[in-house]
């Protein structure tokens, strides 16, 4: 199974990295390309384009001056260990054994603005750049479409061997992927919580369970899709009379 993920807005450059190894983002000359129009941009264009207040518009208007390859453990870090939001709180990469970190390496993909997509160990530097931005590039009207065959390639070349995605990735990012043209089979695993007498989706939590379910689905090296309905993490249950065949429904509460 090939898993995709969200990228997350908290980052963590802080701290030093568990591991040592890393690998190098496959599409860096295109991040280059939207680096260049970034750096055209003024603080009140960034602002406006991402609704961002002013220190955290300067931030990022410092980070993408600062954007330098080639990229190395020195001025960036893996992606799987830099991202902190709650889809990588559950994740919980810290915690990967080395054969657990190589079988994430091969069956993990991350979804973003700026990279395009990333294997885990693939070395970023601090952005902020969101996949729904409505930013004109490069003779594109938007990041979507700036990304999505490259996106779509991608994933498919994957695919070759993996057969089955799993999408836990949001809906924003999601929709870089040109569906019409993956090869395979696509799952998409929802997240409810029981509120009252019936069953929501409560987007932290959710987030968060996406992180646990792609940290099970590499655990347990599980390569069938049934075997997906096993996931009982944190109180989460599969919901026959809920799921679909390409929807399957966890619940909990």
């Amino acid at each position: 199974m090939l898993i995709v993920i969200s990228p997350a807005k908290k980052l963590d450059f802080e701290n030093c990295s568990p591991v040592t190894e890393y690998s190098d983002s496959l599409y860096l000359d295109k991040s280059e390309l939207l680096i260049k129009d970034l750096r055209k941009c003024s603080a009140l264009d960034i602002s406006s384009l991402m609704k961002l207040s002013d220190s955290l518009t300067e931030l990022n208007l410092e980070r993408y001056k600062s954007f330098k390859r080639p990229f190395t453990m020195e001025n960036s870090k893996q992606a799987i260990y830099a991202f902190k939001g709650d889809t990588y709180q559950g994740f919980d990469a810290a915690t990967m054994t080395a054969k657990q970190v190589k079988s994430a390496q091969e069956k993990l993909r991350i979804l973003s603005g700026l990279y395009g997509v990333l294997a885990p160990l693939d070395l970023i530097q601090p952005y902020r750049l969101e996949m729904g931005t409505k930013f004109s590039c490069q003779g594109n009207k938007n990041l979507y479409d700036f990304w999505s065959d490259t996106v779509t390639s991608h994933l498919n070349e994957s695919l070759k061997k993996e057969k089955t995605l799993v999408n836990l990735a949001s809906k924003e990012y999601f929709s870089v992927v040109n569906l019409k043209k993956i090869n395979g089979e696509v799952i998409t695993p929802v997240f409810k919580e029981k509120k009252g007498d019936i069953y929501k989706i409560i987007s932290f939590s959710a987030k968060r369970a996406r992180g646990m379910m792609s940290r099970y689905i590499i655990d347990n090296d599980i390569k069938d899709k049934e075997a997906i309905n096993s996931f009982d993490i944190d109180g989460y249950k599969y919901s026959k009379s809920l799921s679909s065949e390409l929807e399957p429904t966890f619940v909990r509460g």
